[in-house]
């Protein structure tokens, strides 16, 4: 195993067209909730205890060998709305591209024969840490990290938040992304034995409202 592999993979210039996504904070923006550094870390917090939390526990399930078919049909489950769940296939075929000319591999191969339109990204993450020989514990850490790093990365550009005052919020949040990765692991080895069913179900309704009515916006600045 090569640890350096995470850095390739958690870099924000691995081409795997998160830049054009905004977690939510896009939204969260026009309706207020986002007004500054501290209302972005309470949103990252919330973001992460949830849809981080689950993205999480699915690319480590990946990594130690859960079915990534059936991995696939937990995480829409796990994503009642529609834009969302478009978003996450879009850039689960962006990553795919990325990892399969990175770390080629024939379980990548399989996966994008599989769903040629995109399968979740959490999904193909997991799939690519492991092509790359990473840990179950780096897919997770990679998984949480992109759940609250996009979001402030984005609020920069929507709000021109002070870069220095963004990157504080993460830093602020980084004993929590700790113990989120831990229980995404904890999850995935269970779920090795006891199916994707067992998986975390972590909801935040707010988020799949507002992407529902982001995706009908005439203009927007990010896809999601």
């Amino acid at each position: 195993m090569s640890r350096a592999a995470l850095l390739v993979l958690a870099d924000g210039r691995f081409p795997a067209g998160g830049h054009a996504h905004s977690g939510g904070a896009e939204a969260a923006v026009k309706a207020g909730r986002i007004t500054g550094a501290d209302s972005l870390e309470s949103f990252c917090r919330g973001r992460l205890h949830t849809a981080g939390l689950v993205s999480s526990a699915l690319a480590a399930s990946a990594v130690l060998g859960v079915d990534p078919r059936l991995l696939d049909e937990a995480a829409d489950a796990r994503t009642p709305s529609p834009a969302l769940r478009t978003a996450a296939r879009k850039l689960g075929r962006q990553l795919m591209r990325a990892a399969r000319a990175t770390w080629p591999s024939t379980e990548l191969d399989a996966l994008a024969r599989e769903f040629p339109k995109g399968a979740h990204q959490p999904v193909v993450l997991g799939l690519a840490a492991r092509a790359a020989g990473l840990e179950a514990v780096d897919a997770a850490y990679c998984a949480a990290y992109e759940s609250v790093s996009g979001p402030a990365s984005a609020t920069v550009r929507l709000l021109s938040l002070d870069p220095f005052d963004a990157t504080g919020a993460l830093a602020r949040l980084a004993p929590e992304l700790d113990r989120v990765a831990d229980q995404a692991v904890e999850a995935a080895r269970r779920a090795v034995d006891a199916g994707p069913d067992s998986l975390p179900a972590a909801s935040a309704p707010l988020l799949e409202i507002a992407a529902e009515a982001h995706a009908a916006w005439p203009v927007r600045l990010f896809a999601s």
